[in-house]
């Protein structure tokens, strides 16, 4: 056991991403798009290194991690075909013997999945919202509800760049045909039977346990706020006119016109984004924390939650419906959110230097300094 008082010595930090073995061989601070955090954690007097993760080196990943005090993850859940399957496990046992690590596998589970939509439906994020835990279910409900409440969004459970997120609309008059549209970029509607199409998404259950379906928010095209989070504060705000799930212009779906626009990024402080992050730090964030069973400590160091336009209310003032979370690989962000990161490892690592030595051994997976 570590008894060396840790007031005297600078906290040492592992910021892991995903990458190949020359980008392994060749990673410093400096070099990696992360430099902007690794500065801000300087300037908070905490040593921070790289990590680079590939499944072929887990067991060196496992060995760095291990000398760290705490671990900061930037991993997609699916990436050119590879998922976290062999990464959460290591990182779950990183945690058992002593460091933090954000955000832990098992908060991604409950906060970072689109199950949240579901969960957090009661919320005033959410909109008509339903859960399919099973194929027969899927298969029994889905069509009459598709026929009865007019367009609708699926999502697999878990994914990322718009993977597995289909628009549905029913045809007039063939009830039994349906247009989709997939949000991957690139994409152009198609029109199918509803059995194959639904016949498509039976693999996301043996993937990611479930598929959600969503009201479609005819206000889309208005743009996505995507609200960057540094534990349960507000660290600033992007707005992209996106074109997932939007028809190709008749230009293509690979023309200038069908690419969506650059993600404007404004400060937690930015005056148009007011209600949503008052929303945000005093209702949602709470109440997401209780709908789940979340700790203030446990919230991931850096997260998003990405909200469409919904109808406005009866005032004409906007709504907002939340249509992801994104806990595993919040990035790009704001400039100030470098600076918020810091300051929320900062308060974990001081949480853990008073109540916690640094290695204890003897803590079940998923207890003690799981951030």
């Amino acid at each position: 056991m570590d008894t060396e008082p840790h007031t005297s010595r600078r906290s040492k930090i592992a910021i892991l991403w995903r990458g190949d073995a020359a980008s392994r061989r060749e990673a410093t601070p400096q070099n990696s798009r992360f430099v902007r955090v690794f500065d801000a954690l300087a300037a908070f007097g905490i040593d921070a290194f790289p990590v680079v993760y590939d499944e072929a080196v887990a067991d060196l990943v496992r060995d760095q991690l291990l000398t760290a005090d705490g671990v900061l993850v930037w991993v997609d859940p699916i990436h050119q075909g590879k998922t976290r399957a062999v990464l959460d496990p290591l990182l779950r046992e990183v945690a058992a013997k002593g460091p933090w690590v954000s955000a832990h596998p098992e908060i991604i589970l409950k906060m970072g999945v689109k199950d949240v939509l579901f969960r957090t439906r009661h919320l005033g994020w959410g909109a008509d919202t339903h859960r399919y835990a099973t194929v027969d279910a899927f298969r029994a409900e889905f069509p009459s509800r598709l026929r009865a409440a007019g367009p609708r969004v699926l999502k697999q459970n878990r994914g990322n760049g718009g993977q597995g997120v289909w628009k549905v609309e029913a045809l007039p008059n063939a009830d039994a045909t349906v247009r989709v549209l997939h949000a991957l970029r690139g994409s152009q509607p198609e029109q199918m039977p509803l059995d194959a199409f639904m016949a498509r998404c039976e693999p996301y259950f043996g993937w990611g346990g479930c598929i959600i379906d969503q009201a479609f928010q005819p206000r889309l095209p208005e743009g996505m706020i995507r609200c960057y989070v540094s534990g349960s504060k507000v660290a600033g705000f992007g707005h992209q006119l996106i074109k997932a799930l939007i028809p190709p212009p008749p230009e293509g779906p690979d023309s200038p016109q069908a690419q969506p626009g650059p993600r404007i990024m404004h400060g937690p402080d930015a005056a148009q984004f007011q209600t949503l992050r008052r929303l945000m730090e005093d209702e949602w964030i709470p109440g997401l924390m209780a709908a789940l069973a979340i700790d203030a400590a446990s919230l991931p160091v850096i997260w998003d939650a990405d909200f469409l336009y919904g109808p406005r209310d009866a005032v004409g003032a906007d709504t907002y419906v939340l249509c992801e979370i994104n806990a595993s690989s919040c990035f790009a962000i704001p400039d100030e959110a470098p600076a918020a990161i810091a300051r929320t490892v900062m308060s974990r690592e001081c949480g853990c230097m008073t109540h916690k030595p640094r290695h204890d051994t003897h803590r079940r997976p998923g207890e003690g300094r799981d951030p």
